[in-house]
């Protein structure tokens, strides 16, 4: 079967085992349903997944233009400390800005590689942790705003890493740890405006398992733009990536914006 598509991150949905979904051209491609099989991926050019022109794509899915302008890619999206919607601070566009940055925001951490503190929209779990490739993930605060969560992590990321190993996470090369405990030691760090709003009575931890097959021995990263073909097995979906038998893996997320033509056979 052939599919064509401008690449987006797969969609999630969280079960006994995390279910991968690809939207291709009228239709979407259940990526659990294709382990064993043999994928080709045909780099076909860019097209901007904010303006849509078929232009190079800079990050995140958008052309260099884009990126320096949509409200969707704002400094504090990496940075959720520079939020200022609260204030009622305009960065590029203040009602955009409303909408996202004014809403529950939870402060977490996951197991991905190492124990790691991050941030996400409440909305937004346990998506979040599925695209980390976390193995277990557990609630720190749940705050009304962006910047609470993001001052919070600036002040929990001295005492704890902020980022993960992505070759360990895939190598599953991950060290288990108490993140019941790992919270509590971190409680005191928490910044004053921020504790109130510590999950007092959250011992629940959320375990996530991968559909994978094999686990890669050696990384070898797909680059399309050097690599316009390529072919193989896939043995496994993990994070945003796909595995393949080859020790090959391509970050579906990082290819945001690029056209394919993908064959299964």
């Amino acid at each position: 079967m052939q599919y064509q598509t401008v690449l987006k991150k797969m969609m999630t949905e969280l079960n006994e085992v995390v279910h991968y979904y690809l939207d291709v051209e009228n239709d979407v491609l259940n990526m659990n349903q294709l382990l064993d099989k043999n994928l080709e991926i045909s780099f076909e050019g860019y097209q901007c997944l904010c303006c849509g022109k078929e232009k190079k794509i800079f990050r995140q899915g958008f052309c260099y233009d884009c990126f320096y302008k949509s409200a969707a890619v704002g400094d504090w999206i990496m940075k959720p400390e520079l939020s200022k919607a609260h204030l009622g601070i305009e960065d590029r566009d203040l009602e955009y800005e409303k909408q996202v940055q004014l809403k529950p925001h939870v402060v977490y951490l996951a197991l991905s590689s190492n124990v790691k503190v991050g941030v996400t929209r409440k909305t937004q779990v346990p998506t979040r942790w599925i695209d980390q490739g976390a193995t277990k993930a557990i609630e720190i605060v749940e705050v009304p705003n962006r910047y609470l969560a993001g001052i919070t992590e600036v002040a929990l990321k001295n005492y704890v890493a902020d980022k993960t190993n992505w070759q360990k996470m895939l190598k599953n090369e991950v060290l288990d740890a108490d993140l019941i405990a790992e919270r509590e030691q971190l409680k005191k760090y928490i910044p004053e405006e921020a504790q109130p709003y510590f999950l007092a009575n959250n011992g629940k931890v959320t375990k996530i398992e991968y559909p994978v097959i094999e686990f890669p021995k050696k990384i070898k990263t797909l680059n399309l733009v050097k690599t316009p073909l390529f072919s193989g097995k896939l043995k496994g979906v993990k994070g945003q990536y796909l595995l393949f038998e080859d020790n090959t893996v391509f970050n579906v997320r990082n290819n945001e914006g690029y056209k394919v033509i993908i064959n299964v056979t």
